[in-house]
């Protein structure tokens, strides 16, 4: 009953705040007593309010009420203390049933702090001291709370599993070392955890490496989606546009087919008409006459009968002819004839056109812009003259013949410090701004004894904000979103953001470029004396003027912007 008694005390003189004993314990007016840094801490919170009020009652207090002392639980406090007794833990400390308890709390068992490996039990913060305090648990192998300590004992000896056996892969004990797996291949269990952790730390740095380039794949994908999403709206849009303007260009042709049908129509029915007036005149005429000759028939006077044969004989039919325009009705027959083989036409270049587009963007079946050339004597009519910008050349790059040819050094050049420069790849841009429609083409060479899939070429076009300094990709043509690069190696690819597409064509060494910008096309030919071959066609919305670009991988390798009018 004392015990009990002491427990009610002890509970009922605890801060509601910090649960523990009052340090300087203090009350407030509705009678309630905290310790006075808890309260203080609680009303500071409070402050913007102007209104504080009490944890346990929630009774309000304005303005803040000064805090006294509370004399007579302080001395209460101080007799707890010295008769060691605490306040009780609160309910989140002790054990329920998904947590490790205390082997050594009785009653009530609280939350275990630690679990040690060689006593093979867990202990609560109190318990646990020994283990800090005492040297004779200074060796013992602290572990995060485990339930299954009782695992490591071996049921056949009833002791610690401090060995491993390598031959049957499993943990034992000492005297299972040298009886039943006596002669095995056994090490302690410490020297195969060593062992095991360095397989396992290399596995989970390949493990982090994969997953880092998973992530960077699937940051690529959702872009791949994104852009295949954008292209299926332009294309949406674009084609949309192009119908409508179809249907515009038909619905005008045929109002004014209508209105020419109808014109002509119009003039013919009024000539027809007229005839008819005149037509209807003559009837009257002809009858009048046919009436006075029938009568003259009738006359048995044969005087009068000459007489009247005289004035009728002068009566002669119209030699005019009354007959329908047959040329114009042939013109209606034709036009009819002529919309209805337009019909079929059109259905059929549609058709054939759309079902000629692929999936998949390939040399040998793609759907060129309406308005870009067929042939090279089409894509020369809008050649440039392209040359390079000295200030963007990288110091192991050599300019030639007029800045229009680069020859990769195997030594850097003492060039002039300039912001435009590309600092760290061998690459550079050109002079010239690219905007409408323009055509180009390059000419690239192997340096001397270079052998295949021996050094880079890029033939690219880029904006004029791509980085320049810095050892970073982002600076290398292909590598962002800000340039567009035909890549050349051992095999032909395609770059841009960092995303590869390979280009199923042999590798050439002249590249023509046609670009028509306000289209959001840019085509990259494999171009030889006679024939162009298309290697790949990007079809976008490009925000800005571009700049031709060339990067060099390799000492000896040259790249130069052909000379076309």
């Amino acid at each position: 009953m004392a015990q009990k008694g002491v427990q009610l005390e002890r509970e009922t003189v605890c801060c509601s705040i910090c649960l523990d004993l009052p340090k300087d314990p203090v009350s407030i007016p509705c009678g309630h007593s905290y310790c006075m840094g808890c309260i203080q801490n609680h009303w500071d919170t409070e402050e913007e309010k102007k209104v504080y009020q009490c944890p346990d009652c929630r009774h309000t207090f304005e303005p803040r009420p000064l805090l006294m002392k509370n004399t007579m639980l302080a001395v209460l406090v101080e007799d707890l203390k010295k008769t060691g007794l605490q306040a009780a833990p609160p309910d989140h400390c002790f054990a329920g049933p998904e947590d490790v308890a205390c082997d050594v709390c009785t009653g009530r068992k609280l939350k275990a702090f630690k679990s040690c490996l060689l006593c093979l039990a867990s202990y609560c913060e109190k318990h646990l001291q020994p283990h800090y305090d005492s040297a004779t648990f200074k060796k013992h192998k602290l572990v995060d709370p485990s339930m299954k300590l009782q695992e490591n004992i071996c049921s056949r000896h009833d002791e610690v599993m401090k060995m491993f056996c390598r031959t049957d892969q499993q943990c034992i004990c000492y005297l299972c070392s040298v009886d039943q797996h006596k002669g095995h291949d056994t090490v302690t269990a410490t020297a195969e955890r060593m062992e095991r952790q360095k397989e396992v730390e290399v596995s989970l740095e390949e493990l982090e490496q994969t997953l880092e380039d998973r992530e960077e794949d699937e940051k690529k994908l959702e872009q791949e989606v994104e852009s295949v999403n954008r292209s299926a709206d332009r294309a949406v849009e674009d084609s949309e546009k192009v119908f409508t303007e179809l249907i515009r260009v038909l619905e005008k042709e045929s109002s004014e087919l209508m209105q020419q049908i109808r014109s002509q129509q119009e003039s013919e029915v009024s000539r027809v008409k007229d005839l008819q007036e005149k037509l209807q005149q003559e009837i009257t005429v002809l009858k009048s006459k046919h009436a006075a000759l029938k009568q003259l028939l009738n006359t048995q006077d044969h005087n009068q009968f000459l007489l009247s044969y005289s004035s009728l004989s002068t009566l002669s039919p119209s030699k005019q002819s009354f007959s329908i325009d047959v040329c114009l009705l042939r013109y209606f027959e034709e036009v009819t004839a002529a919309v209805s083989r337009v019909r079929p036409q059109i259905q059929d270049v549609l058709t054939e056109t759309l079902r000629n587009i692929s999936p998949t963007v390939t040399p040998d079946d793609v759907l060129l812009s309406p308005s870009e050339p067929k042939t090279r004597a089409g894509f020369l009519q809008y050649s440039k003259e392209i040359t390079m910008d000295p200030n963007t050349v990288n110091y192991d790059l050599l300019l030639a013949e007029d800045n229009r040819k680069v020859t990769r050094m195997s030594e850097p050049l003492s060039y002039a410090d300039h912001p435009d420069r590309f600092n760290h790849w061998s690459q550079l841009l050109s002079r010239e701004s690219l905007t409408g429609r323009c055509y180009w083409e390059v000419e690239w060479t192997r340096g001397e004894g270079e052998g295949e899939g021996k050094g880079e070429v890029n033939i690219a076009v880029t904006y004029k904000d791509i980085r320049r300094a810095g050892t970073s990709k982002k600076c290398r043509f292909g590598c962002n979103n800000k340039s567009w690069s035909l890549d050349f190696y051992d095999t032909c690819k395609f770059f841009h953001d960092s995303l590869a597409i390979e280009v199923s064509a042999p590798v050439c060494s002249r590249v023509g470029v046609y670009l028509d910008h306000s289209a959001g096309t840019l085509s990259f030919y494999s171009v030889s004396d006679t024939t162009m071959t298309l290697l790949h066609i990007v079809q976008t919305t490009f925000t800005q003027p571009l700049y031709a670009g060339v990067y060099l991988s390799y000492s000896g390798r040259t790249a130069e912007f052909c000379k076309l009018k």
